[in-house]
């Protein structure tokens, strides 16, 4: 994904147009994740020619909607499962992400993706997506966010002198490292 376009969540409906022999044909919905709805629709006949052999020539797209986060100010642990294709070939993958929204996780794990594997937005395709109990979570890097008692210490602070004392122009450099 671009950096400067975020990634909503969509809910594409799809089906093959209606024919005398079948009236109604069998819906298709599936949740994308993309920049915009005209790359959610791509996505959306992309997957489904993969394993329908359905093509955008015989289809009918029905409805396409955008998910909004329930709630978007709590930080939850999100779980991602995930294939994709690489040089060698096509992986399965599970991933944990820590987030206040789903397509927040999600451009952690595009970008993840993208630095730790090599792999690009279209080779990523993303099977499953749910919210992780505390309990469960099962990677390190997102278990040892989960102490209680958890501390960032803010090294290198500059000690502030009181504004009567402070001066535009200094001589001599400021430390910063207390010790």
């Amino acid at each position: 994904m671009n950096s400067h376009q975020p990634i909503n969540h969509y809910v594409v409906i799809g089906r093959k147009e209606p024919t005398e022999t079948d009236a109604n044909p069998q819906l298709y919905r599936m949740q994308i994740f993309a920049a915009n709805e005209v790359t959610a629709r791509s996505r959306f006949w992309y997957i489904l020619h993969q394993n329908k052999k359905m093509k955008r020539t015989t289809g009918e797209i029905l409805s396409v909607n955008q998910i909004h986060e329930k709630s978007p100010n709590v930080v939850k642990n999100f779980a991602i499962w995930l294939r994709y294709n690489s040089r060698s070939g096509t992986h399965n993958m599970y991933k944990e992400f820590r987030d206040t929204t789903l397509c927040g996780a999600m451009e952690q794990l595009y970008s993840d993706m993208a630095g730790r594997h090599r792999a690009r937005t279209s080779s990523i395709q993303i099977i499953k997506t749910g919210v992780v109990a505390v309990k469960d979570v099962k990677r390190p890097a997102i278990k040892q966010m989960l102490d209680s008692k958890i501390k960032f210490p803010l090294a290198h602070r500059r000690p502030r002198a009181p504004k009567r004392l402070q001066s535009t122009f200094v001589a001599n450099r400021p430390t910063t490292f207390q010790g």
